[in-house]
């Protein structure tokens, strides 16, 4: 099971709530329900991004709606952003790129170090996470991390995949901050840092020794300058 035990723990608290039904589970396999419709990140892809945002969000709070207890052993955010504290850099590596990541790097330890309203989180919410199902969309895939709540919606910032012209635009990030952070009840601002740091954490996984490049240089660039907006 490895990074998804914890998940599937958190499938079974929500009991449907928001999420996959959990049937069984043993210590090799689970058995979960069956998603068969499309994803948010297909409405997002085929023109809907709007509709798939404001679903997304209501499965955000469906699945906050009652907190769940925290789980033996579960990690941490403190524990996840290592990988980007420890980040070193090659000489080939694009000076603003660097610069960023530097930034992010400070912004992280900020937000670890003040943070509030701890809950545990499914850690890993995006578009192409949530499908359509027979109860309509549900969240699957958790991976579960016990942490600051607006750090929930961090990742979605940058989703879905596969929709470089929509993610990266500029207008469409600060409709999401303004939008999410009202309905999901969390300071526009913080949500704002956390999806900076998200994104350098996941440039930060992808790094096999020392940063050369990466292809969410330019996205960081803009998340961080509206982070400090």
């Amino acid at each position: 099971m490895r990074n998804e035990a914890f998940g599937f723990e958190m499938l079974r608290g929500w009991a449907g709530r928001g999420a996959a039904h959990l049937y069984q589970k043993s210590a090799n396999a689970a058995l979960i329900e069956w998603l068969g419709g499309i994803s948010l990140g297909d409405l997002s892809r085929g023109g809907e991004d709007e509709k798939a945002n404001m679903h997304l969000v209501d499965i955000a709070n469906q699945l906050h709606s009652r907190a769940l207890e925290p789980i033996p052993g579960i990690p941490t955010l403190d524990s996840w952003f290592s990988p980007l504290l420890c980040l070193r850099f090659a000489r080939t590596c694009p000076r603003q790129a660097r610069k960023d990541l530097e930034n992010c790097k400070t912004l992280a330890r900020d937000l670890l170090a003040s943070q509030s309203d701890m809950v545990v989180l499914h850690g890993d919410l995006h578009h192409d996470n949530i499908r359509l199902g027979e109860r309509g969309y549900c969240a699957f895939d958790a991976k579960g991390v016990l942490g600051e709540r607006a750090y929930e919606l961090a990742n979605a910032v940058r989703n879905p995949k596969g929709a470089d012209k929509i993610v990266n635009n500029p207008h469409r990030i600060r409709r999401l901050l303004d939008s999410w952070a009202a309905s999901f009840a969390v300071d526009r601002r913080r949500l704002a840092q956390w999806a900076a740091v998200k994104c350098a954490l996941s440039i930060a996984w992808r790094a096999s020794g020392p940063l050369e490049t990466d292809p969410e240089f330019e996205l960081l660039s803009k998340l961080l300058h509206i982070s400090q907006e």
